[in-house]
């Protein structure tokens, strides 16, 4: 069991909302670049990042923290990045940039031609990040709930040629309330590709509960405000993650 850590950007700054309200932003640290060393120092195994501005705006909004990121953390580990990717441009420019995965949200919704043709571009690099609340897909930031069920959507773009799925509830992230196991391990039931838990890691207890049901199909969780405001110590989860998956030195 992959633990993610995530590092969201807004104004060049790591945060974390509560929600997808951009006006209900908590500052974690105004170095994103320090940020993203402290948690491959700890061991993480992947970054997760975010680029807030550009996920609202519609293009990106972050670059240069991006790149500085990319340049910290060099080859050590995978990086994955979503927010405001709408054109292949801009996917070739940030893999360029050190960027291992590009995350597509809402623009595979809106425009699934779109993630059609990034998956033949850049094969293997492309993943597809899924917000939904009650089983209904959510796109804009939250903002407007659509009517496309999750499982038939991620169907659709395992089709494509999407590397895994990034699945969100939507009603849990950045409220430190517990993930939605039930509603992770249908969507990997239905899939054949990995599933990425995100939202609503809170303690070691949901990293038991992740840890019993990897074999589905969910290959890792996304954690953000859980071990910025420590209710989730990461270097302690991902130990005992691995303990429980049998990968313990």
């Amino acid at each position: 069991m992959l633990l993610i850590p995530a590092i969201d950007l807004k104004d060049g700054h790591c945060v974390r909302l509560r929600q997808g309200e951009m006006d209900d932003a908590t500052v974690f640290s105004e170095d994103p670049r320090a940020m993203a060393r402290i948690w491959l120092d700890k061991g993480a195994r992947r970054l997760h990042l975010v680029d807030l501005n550009g996920a609202f705006a519609g293009k990106p909004r972050n670059e240069a923290v991006i790149k500085a990121i990319c340049e910290e953390v060099g080859n050590d580990i995978p990086v994955q990045l979503g927010g405001g990717i709408r054109d292949l441009d801009t996917i070739e420019r940030y893999l360029d940039d050190g960027i291992s995965y590009v995350i597509i949200g809402t623009a595979a919704v809106k425009n699934p031609g779109f993630l059609h043709d990034a998956c033949s571009a850049f094969p293997g690099h492309i993943i597809v990040g899924l917000d939904a609340k009650d089983g209904k897909v959510a796109v804009d930031g939250w903002s407007k709930l659509t009517g496309h069920d999750v499982i038939d959507l991620a169907k659709k773009f395992e089709d494509y040629g999407v590397e895994s799925v990034i699945y969100t509830d939507i009603g849990r992230d950045g409220m430190l309330s517990g993930v939605n196991i039930e509603a992770t391990v249908k969507l990997a039931q239905a899939l054949r590709i990995p599933v990425i838990a995100s939202g609503g890691v809170t303690d070691l207890k949901d990293i038991d509960a992740l840890c019993a049901v990897e074999s589905e199909g969910i290959m890792g969780a996304i954690t953000g405000r859980a071990i910025y405001e420590g209710t989730l110590d990461f270097e302690a989860a991902q130990a005992r993650a691995d303990e429980l998956n049998g990968e313990a030195d």
